[in-house]
């Protein structure tokens, strides 16, 4: 039967093969090939040749697009390495950790590959019920590993202290504009592109040292042309929106009324949001009475953010940003910022409030799973009770639960104390585990002399006959006529009855 097939469709079956993003087509796939990051690059490189059982898993952090995960795929490249992926789009919860990475860590290659190459990417995004128990379960696969490990993270202080401690830091930067610019020429090259030095220099210094995102700004350029310039590349550069701390900077600044008012518009914060951190950096301002003209002036605009939701009349936000920013400019008097701002205190607060709430869930839900009780039954009645168990037992306690600093910290209110005993722990642990590796080392000794064809030399002592026990006695045969007592059977606790 002849299908016919029509000529669109050819097209984008033709258009998705061919033309595929070129952040993904042109991946580096060697070490050598990585734009930017010299330092850090070779700090990988040294890590993976020199490796051991015994090697602290890498961290590798620094903002997105700046080659981390590319990175890391062209290591396992170098190296020979079957890498094995798990990231944010994943489920990590302990189990799904301990199943793949977990497995994995300890496991060789069915590929036939040297090693594996263990990499969980966005690290730094373990929360919520999804991620419930990750954490735990990445040392736990940390500790018990025989393959590498690579975590890779935005944020360096996302990752719970205890994890950084254990894991060797890599900082990769923002890719300068010199590097990005030979990139997207030789792009443009491999595309048959004619491509202007204006119009590489114009993505390269506008990507911010994203080379994904200058890239994909080339991309979107050149669909459909064969040359570019200068002209055609504005019309797709990267949206660059000012932040909250640049705002906060030049309220303290000499700067004109006009120039904060069109900063305030490009934050993509709300002006409620921006109300909250003006007045958690007021401490700034040099002398009290301007402290207080200040207040005066996030006080009336905060009637007007309070008469926006009341009313539902969102033209008043206007008013309120105004107010704002120009009347704490005005107390502030233009001069500069001289310490470094802060996120508003209730967040900080709001955060910790989190954190212990999430803590304390994950710990109920540890024991009473252990005890096979509810959570609420273990938190209504036991809960006190177990509080006083631990501060009385505290090492026995975290030992037998698996504890850390956090959720021991939650039985003792006492952090310093609590990270003592956990670090005494982990150390009795790591001892152990050296015990176990010398009696495994030793036990294996007898065979690698075997294999070698040394057998184990004879014991030439004269084997020394045990004594021998008396024989016992004969026992009389009982005369015909003598009746034979039956034998006592062994007592039990009925005997008294």
């Amino acid at each position: 039967m002849l299908v016919c097939v029509s000529s669109e469709i050819i097209y984008l079956i033709y258009s998705q093969r061919v033309c595929m993003d070129w952040a993904e087509k042109y991946r580096p796939a060697r070490l050598q090939d990585i734009v930017g990051n010299p330092a850090a690059v070779r700090q990988i490189a040294e890590w993976a040749k020199n490796w051991t059982r015994r090697s602290k898993p890498l961290l590798i952090y620094g903002k997105p697009g700046i080659g981390k995960t590319s990175s890391v795929y062209a290591l396992a490249n170098d190296m020979k390495w079957e890498p094995v992926e798990l990231n944010a789009s994943d489920q990590r919860t302990a189990g799904v950790i301990e199943r793949i990475a977990g497995a994995g860590s300890q496991t060789a290659s069915l590929t036939g590959s040297v090693k594996k190459l263990i990499v969980l990417d966005e690290a730094d995004n373990l929360q919520g019920t999804a991620d419930r128990g990750g954490a735990k379960a990445i040392i736990e696969c940390i500790k018990h590993a025989r393959q590498p490990i690579i975590l890779i993270a935005n944020d360096l202080y996302g990752l719970s202290p205890e994890l950084r401690a254990r894991c060797e830091p890599v900082q990769f930067k923002a890719v300068p504009a010199r590097s990005i610019a030979p990139r997207l020429k030789y792009l443009c090259s491999a595309e048959k592109i004619a491509c202007s030095e204006a119009a590489v220099h114009a993505i390269a210094e506008s990507a911010g040292g994203d080379i994904r995102s200058a890239v994909n700004m080339l991309y979107a350029s050149a669909i459909g042309r064969d040359t570019l310039d200068d002209a055609q590349v504005h019309t797709s550069q990267k949206d660059e929106r000012g932040s909250i701390f640049s705002l906060i900077t030049a309220l303290f600044a000499r700067t004109p009324d006009e120039e904060l008012m069109r900063l305030s518009y490009e934050v993509d914060d709300t002006p409620e949001t921006i109300e909250q951190w003006v007045e958690g950096n007021l401490f700034l301002l040099a002398d009290l009475p301007a402290v207080g003209r200040a207040y005066q002036y996030l006080s009336r605009a905060d009637e007007y953010l309070g008469n926006t939701y009341r009313r539902q009349y969102h033209t008043l936000w206007r008013y309120a940003t105004a107010v704002m920013l120009l009347g704490v400019a005005d107390a502030a008097g233009g001069k500069g910022v001289h310490a470094r701002i802060m996120p508003p205190e209730r967040w900080q607060k709001i955060s910790m409030a989190k954190k212990q709430k999430a803590i304390r869930g994950t710990l109920l839900n540890k024991i009473a799973g252990s005890m096979h009780i509810p959570q609420s039954t273990l938190r209504e009645e036991y809960l006190s009770t177990l509080s006083l168990l631990v501060e009385h037992d505290p090492a026995g306690y975290a030992r037998e639960m698996v504890l850390d600093t956090d959720q021991l910290n939650f039985f003792l209110h006492d952090r310093a104390r609590a990270s003592e005993i956990v670090r005494a722990l982990e150390k009795e642990e790591k001892e152990q585990e050296k015990e176990k590796e010398k009696e495994r080392e030793k036990a294996k000794e007898p065979q690698k002399k075997a294999k070698k064809g040394q057998l184990p030399e004879p014991d030439l002592r004269p084997e020394v006959k045990p004594a021998s026990a008396p024989e016992p006695a004969p026992v009389p045969s009982p005369e015909p006529g003598e009746k034979r007592s039956p034998g006592r059977a062994q007592s039990t606790l009925f005997d008294g009855f």
